[in-house]
């Protein structure tokens, strides 16, 4: 019996101990930092470069800036912005839609100048016009190019046609070809299809560029966006129309064809080999031709731009910041994830 008493007391003097080294334990737990993953195994604490900021702009400021603009955008918004929000918590971005007007390059410019934006995103540079606009209230614009766009051309999947040349694309839209059996096709009327004129920086530039601001024919039918653009292409045999690469290429619903400046060096938008319509699925679409498009091989590309009001304000230093944090190396690389090119 004495045996299992001592076996008894012994077992509770070691429950107490272990309850107090417990205790010990807890009381201190609040004041030790959790080890990271690059701290285990290293008695020596994280370098700055791991716990600073890494914005890499020395002046980015603090606030909320409202910002907006091109459509062409959209794409390198959704990749680029998370992690600029992530890597400089204190510049805070808000994109701010037009009220009564269709969002572009030119609404977004307008909306700078009467001051609704701190900076504006653009596919085409600022006239002077605008300029003098901006002028008149107080300050001027400018513009900092920070990527590299191509203009693709989308027909229905059905048309067999083996591309055209840029001149051939101004008749088309002016209106002097009308029937792509006069550019090699079937005997069929065409179709041009575009944005209005108004907001979209992309067609502002092919009015200058590939129209030589020549005024659009009258069959040209006028839509909203891209998205209505491809939806009616789909469904009009004899359907043609033009927006950024990246909008352009990888659908399965439209064929980009390729475009030369002689139609003996046509060059296409996309890699070969070519994905056509019907195997064109989630896994498995047609890609941009890099190459093409920053070598200037391909005839039609443009500059991307942040739109910068110089005031000596908070706003420019806005502007400026972006501007700079997107050319990068590192955001220059997320441009290219998101289907554009780099200017560096």
């Amino acid at each position: 019996m004495s045996n299992q008493k001592e076996t008894i007391k012994l077992s509770l003097a070691l429950i107490a101990s272990l309850g107090l080294v417990c205790a010990i334990l807890w009381s201190f737990q609040k004041y030790i930092t959790p080890f990271s993953s690059n701290q285990i195994g290293s008695n020596t604490p994280p370098s700055p470069s791991a716990t600073s900021n890494t914005c890499q702009v020395s002046n980015m400021p603090t606030g909320t800036f409202n910002y907006g603009g091109s459509t062409t955008w959209a794409a390198i918004r959704g990749i680029v912005e998370p992690v600029l929000e992530s890597s400089c918590p204190q510049f805070i971005l808000r994109y701010t839609q037009p009220v009564n007007e269709k969002p572009g390059s030119g609404t977004g410019i307008k909306m700078l100048i009467e001051n609704q934006l701190a900076f504006s995103q653009s596919s085409r540079a600022i006239t002077g016009e605008e300029n003098q606009k901006a002028q008149k209230i107080g300050f001027s614009i400018t513009e900092i190019p920070v990527a590299i766009d191509g203009i693709a051309i989308a027909v229905n999947p059905d048309l067999n046609i083996p591309g055209i040349t840029v001149a051939q694309l101004k008749d088309i839209y002016t209106g002097k070809i009308t029937n792509w059996q006069q550019v090699g096709g079937a005997n069929l009327a065409i179709t041009p299809i575009s944005r209005t004129q108004a907001a979209s920086g992309t067609v502002e530039f092919f009015v200058d560029n590939v129209l030589n601001k020549q005024d659009f024919g009258k069959n040209v039918v006028f839509i909203d966006t891209t998205t209505e653009a491809l939806q009616k292409i789909a469904a009009t045999p004899g359907a043609i129309y033009y927006a950024s690469a990246p909008e352009v290429v990888p659908q399965c619903v439209v064929k980009p064809i390729p475009v030369g400046r002689t139609s003996d060096k046509l060059v296409a938008p996309y890699q070969n080999p070519y994905v056509p319509p019907s195997a064109c699925n989630t896994n498995q679409r047609n890609q941009l031709n890099a190459r093409a498009f920053r070598t200037g091989e391909y005839p039609i590309t443009r500059n991307l731009f942040v739109i910068v009001k110089q005031n000596g304000q908070i706003d420019q230093q806005a502007g400026e910041a972006y501007a700079n944090w997107l050319l990068t190396p590192q955001a220059q690389a997320l441009i290219e994830k998101a289907g554009f090119f780099r200017i560096r």
